[in-house]
Formats: structure tokens, C-alpha cells, sequence
């Protein structure tokens, strides 16, 4: 089956980008936290074995980092997140059966996490990766389920929650990932580094 794995994310300029995190460190800082994050990220996807589409929030850069031989770029619509990645999904479900959505916030994600989504779709119709927080950093989905994306309290912590009902009401199977840790706080990037650390060494 094929499968398209869309990536959301904000144009890295200082002053809109993780704002909650400049609160403590500053713009300057939270924009190299932020660009951490976006290469972070861009190295996950790479070896992902899905078409790949790169969504931006303000402007397609065709001369940053992301390669347009990997990702095709375009342009994220005005209007809730959840429109967003609606019609993200809307503008793909006639060429794929599979589809799935990330952002650039989570520096604990990675292929092998992506790709258990995807094979997870073979056999459920929905796949959800929460975080801590109550959001979630990935979702994916057989075909086009536009209940999945409204009426949803948005940058809440019940946005798992209220998805999960949605997918359930609805009468879809759904497969959950390992919960994991969006980067929103000074103190979610600390958190994330130990861990990563304690990873490299072995721990």
C-alpha cells in the first residue's frame, strides 16, 4: 500500500518560533533550539520509505536545508490546525491509501518510530503517537477521516483524548505508539538531552 508521511512545520525566524521557550532563554536561543529540532527531524524523514511532503507555515524556502528531491514543498493553508492538516490530508487521499502527519517538536522521534506507523496501517485504519502533554506528535490514517480534526480543543491536553473518541465513534481501529515528549518548555529541551544522552552511552 502506499503511503505519504506530510511534516508541518514553522519557517525558523527569530521571535516566531517555540516563543514559550524564548520566555526563558530568549529569541536567539530558541531559535537554535528550534533549528536543532527542524534537523533533528529532517534526519528522521530522510530514511523514512514513504513519499514525503514538507509543509511550511509561512513561505516554501527552496534553498534551506531540505532537499527537493526528497520532500515536495508547499504551503500550509490560513486557519486552525486542524484545517491545516485536514487539508493536508484531503489534498493527498486521492493518491495514497496511507497518510500520515508529524511536526518538528519531538527530538525523541525517529525512523524506526515512523516507520512502525506505517506498517501499523497495513491492519488499522488510524495510528496515533500521544506525548506526555496530552497531544500527540504523529498521526496517520487509511484514506481521508475529517472528524479526526474538528471539534478538537486545540493546544489543550485533551487533544489525544478527543481524537481517540473521534476515531472510536466513528467505528476505526486504531493502533497507539510509545508515548513520547513534545519540546514546548526551556525544561522539555533539558529533559530531552539527558535522555538522548543517557541513549548514546548506552543507559
Amino acid at each position: 500500500m502506499s503511503s505519504a508521511l506530510i511534516i508541518f512545520i514553522k519557517n525558523p525566524e527569530k521571535g516566531k518560533v517555540k516563543t514559550r521557550i524564548a520566555k526563558t532563554t530568549g529569541p536567539d536561543r530558541a531559535l537554535e533550539i528550534y533549528n536543532h529540532l527542524l534537523n533533528h527531524t529532517r534526519t528522521v524523514c530522510e530514511s523514512v520509505t514513504s513519499d514525503k511532503y514538507l509543509y511550511y507555515s509561512e513561505f516554501i524556502d527552496n534553498n534551506d536545508a531540505w532537499s527537493t528531491e526528497d520532500f515536495h514543498k508547499n504551503l500550509q493553508i490560513q486557519g486552525s490546525l486542524g484545517d491545516k492538516i485536514s487539508h493536508a490530508f484531503k489534498a493527498l487521499v486521492e493518491v495514497y491509501n496511507n497518510i500520515l502527519i508529524i511536526g518538528s517538536d519531538c527530538l525523541d522521534l525517529d525512523t524506526e518510530i515512523i516507520e512502525l506507523a506505517i506498517n501499523a496501517l497495513e491492519n488499522n485504519q488510524v495510528v496515533i503517537g500521544p506525548t506526555y502533554d496530552g497531544g500527540y506528535y504523529l498521526i496517520g490514517s487509511q484514506g481521508y477521516h475529517p472528524e479526526l480534526f474538528t471539534d478538537i480543543a486545540w493546544s489543550t491536553e485533551s487533544v489525544c483524548d478527543q481524537t481517540l473518541e473521534a476515531a472510536v465513534k466513528k467505528g476505526l481501529s486504531v493502533f497507539t505508539l510509545p508515548m513520547l515528549h513534545d519540546i514546548d518548555h526551556e525544561s522539555d529541551w533539558i529533559s530531552a538531552l539527558e535522555r538522548n544522552a543517557l541513549k548514546t552511552i548506552g543507559m
